[in-house]
């Protein structure tokens, strides 16, 4: 082989170039791959002797997209326009043989070839949109004249791939080969057919055969658009794609380009995808601990054991069972442990008739769960996980007798959501085996894992219990003991504040719509209705001293029973704001000689979300969090707090930390509460001028 440059080499066989990429680990286009096609395609077309060029790729997979570290520095070398050209234009068939993932750029480069074929195994996306981007390099007029507008709309605004039978299907490759050296093969032998039979050189941006149907359906992109609302609400980034296709159908090819170009740069520039490469960066980075050496050995996991078959356990289970982890669930007794056995296979029924699983699944997965009545039957557990209830002595009863039963060097974890994982520990004979690992509900559904380290976890335990997270298709985030957490922690701050605003004459419904329209799915009084109002709740010592107590003597528990904050209708569950309640919360207030004002929604979202941001720097500064990322990521993913801007810490920097401070100190004066007692570490940050990115940077 020979070297065209460092990544990307060229090979004449039998009157085909191979022209072959090596940029490991997964083929990203820096700009030594760009330049490396450009100069190789123009190489292979000069030599009289080529009849064909097959473009393929070392490792374990296809281009899988752009460079990302180079976003935003100066361009170096040939543009991936450039490369595209060459291939695009090249008089000699150019065959794109892709194994693995082609994605982004990757799916862009390969969209330039005449022809494309890959292994059973490949798989396909624009994932452009989940960094709040579109694709930049033609892919937004390419994808739809090669897939038809409806698959192009679902590929690029989902950002998720498809595999190699429906890429064979919706015309995005012309062939499946065979896998390892059977595709390089393959595509040698389709190459030269292409030849043999004077096959047109087809250019996809000369094709607009399938538009023909969305030009006939103009209110295709309608439709599209109210069927993605929901899903998409307040990212630009699946609106800006859907534009770009709508270009492409009704522009010719190089005006389309011009568009995807102008809105590409647009989103590149704004907040919202640098947010979301934030994030990107931010997820990957919450899985690296500092003092926990890579090398570090793991507890091999190849069963789990689940104290409690309620909902958090239940959906716990399911995690393991998913990746084929067999688990054993525990109850006090036989009808708690079929009630929770039912509700797990209810959740899996429920996924196969939404046509994301097969009903041969359904028992595959179900087949991995078995139940018991006795702890006795975790004895052989490699993990087991404790979900029951937030009470401290029975979790200290549970994890003493699970130190008798479990075998040496089982792990054991408790899905506590509040409490002190030492003490805890502290009930075993052996506290460098337990970690907290605080799973998010619905536990099946939810990103998040919390795990929570103790004064005396072990690296052991610690690099297994965020492998496994990863393993169980978790977002694992390492944490330090305090009450609440992080998560939990900066929640209650937001919650103090809206309590306390609602008293001072804030609906709750506008408070809710004020952080709903910030992008969160629900605020905190819907929240509460979906929990139930009656948790934590005494009947029996209820005296109407707080509005929980209030409400729930009044027959208010939330969605349960269909009256809370607000009324439910019982078919559709739409909720209504209950307008007794504001009168109930206004009445108690003047009781407590609380004075009422008007709010605007400017204040009412700085006085939830700024006490956060003042919590979050409390808790790095305390070494609770490793980083400010890391409570970023724990808000998006276990709260949904809006990935387009990227998290409480990131946000706070894009406002400016010293505008930051200075509002604190003002709600400090006017508002009061320990709470808006200033972070010295913020006040700090602020004074020099310099961000939690910044900070977070130095953390490791």
């Amino acid at each position: 082989m020979a070297p065209v440059t460092e990544s990307v080499s060229l090979d004449v066989r039998d009157g085909v170039a191979m022209l072959t990429v090596d940029n490991p680990p997964v083929n990203a286009l820096s700009h030594h791959v760009r330049t490396g096609i450009a100069d190789g395609v123009e190489q292979a077309v000069a030599d009289d002797s080529v009849e064909a060029i097959v473009l393929l790729c070392a490792g374990r997979t296809f281009i899988a997209g752009a460079d990302i570290t180079e976003f935003g520095g100066a361009r170096q070398g040939r543009s991936l326009q450039e490369a595209q050209a060459a291939m695009e234009d090249s008089p000699k068939p150019v065959v794109a043989a892709i194994h693995g993932t082609a994605l982004g750029g990757g799916l862009e480069t390969a969209m330039a070839a005449h022809y494309r074929v890959g292994d059973p195994g490949s798989r396909y996306g624009l994932p452009e949109v989940k960094l709040g981007l579109l694709p930049g390099a033609g892919g937004t007029q390419r994808l739809p004249r090669v897939t038809g507008v409806q698959k192009a709309l679902e590929m690029m605004t989902s950002g998720d791939m498809i595999g190699a039978d429906e890429a064979l299907e919706c015309g995005l490759i012309s062939e499946i080969v065979g896998s390892g050296p059977e595709l390089e093969q393959g595509a040698i032998a389709f190459a030269k057919k292409v030849v043999a039979e004077g096959r047109p050189l087809i250019k996809i941006r000369d094709d607009d055969s399938k538009l023909e149907t969305a030009k006939d359906d103009p209110e295709i992109f309608a439709r599209f658009r109210s069927g993605i609302a929901r899903k998409t609400r307040g990212f630009l980034a699946p609106e800006y794609n859907v534009q770009c296709i709508e270009a492409a159908v009704n522009l010719p090819f190089d005006e389309g380009l011009a568009v995807e170009r102008r809105l590409f740069d647009e989103l590149m520039s704004g907040t919202q995808s640098k947010a979301q490469r934030y994030y990107f960066f931010a997820e990957r980075e919450a899985a690296k601990i500092p003092d926990v050496p890579r090398d570090t050995p793991q507890i091999e996991i190849n069963t789990c054991g689940i104290v409690g078959a309620g909902t958090m356990g239940g959906g716990i289970a399911m995690n393991f069972a998913n990746v084929g982890i067999p688990v054993t669930i525990v109850e006090r007794d036989q009808e708690s442990l079929d009630k929770g056995l039912a509700v797990v296979r209810s959740n899996y029924e429920r996924t196969a008739g939404r046509g994301r699983i097969t009903m041969d699944d359904v028992e595959t997965r179900m087949g991995l769960i078995s139940g018991a009545t006795s702890r006795e039957a975790l004895a052989d557990c490699d993990i087991v996980i404790e979900a029951v209830f937030e009470f401290m002595d029975l979790k200290k009863e549970i994890f003493a007798d699970l130190d008798r039963i479990c075998k040496p060097g089982a792990l054991l974890a408790t899905n506590t959501s509040a409490l002190d994982v030492n003490e805890i520990a502290a009930a075993t004979s052996r506290p460098e085996s337990v970690i907290g690992m605080h799973f998010f509900s619905p536990a099946n559904v939810m990103k998040l894992l919390e795990n929570v380290r103790g004064d005396e976890t072990s690296d052991t335990v610690i690099a297994t219990a965020m492998a496994v997270g990863k393993r169980i298709g978790k977002s694992p985030t390492l944490v330090g003991v305090c009450h609440g957490f992080v998560g939990n922690r900066i929640l209650a701050q937001r919650r103090i504040e809206a309590d306390r605003m609602s008293l001072e004459g804030a609906p709750p419904a506008m408070i809710d719509d004020v952080l709903y329209d910030f992008g969160f799915p629900m605020g905190p009084f819907a929240m509460s209705d979906l929990a139930g109002l009656d948790i934590g709740w005494n009947p029996e010592a209820s005296s109407g001293s707080t509005v929980k107590e209030l409400m729930n003597e009044s027959g208010r528990r939330g969605q349960k029973n269909g009256r809370g904050y607000y009324t439910y209708d019982p078919e559709t569950r739409e909720k209504t704001p209950d307008l007794e309640v504001v009168d109930l919360i206004r009445t108690f207030a003047e009781g407590q000689g609380i004075g009422q004002r008007e709010f605007t929604e400017e204040v009412i979202l700085e006085r939830c979300l700024l006490p956060m941001v003042n919590e979050g720097a409390k808790i790095l500064e305390e070494g609770i969090a490793i980083r400010p990322s890391d409570i970023d990521v724990i808000w998006i993913n276990g709260y949904g707090w809006p990935v387009y801007t990227g998290g409480p810490m990131f946000w706070a920097d894009t406002m400016g930390l010293d505008v930051v401070v200075e509002k604190i100190r003002h709600y400090a004066e006017t508002v009061g509460g320990r709470h808006w007692e200033l972070s010295p570490l913020l006040e700090r940050l602020a004074a020099e001028g310099t961000t939690f990115q910044a900070f977070g940077a130095g953390a490791g």
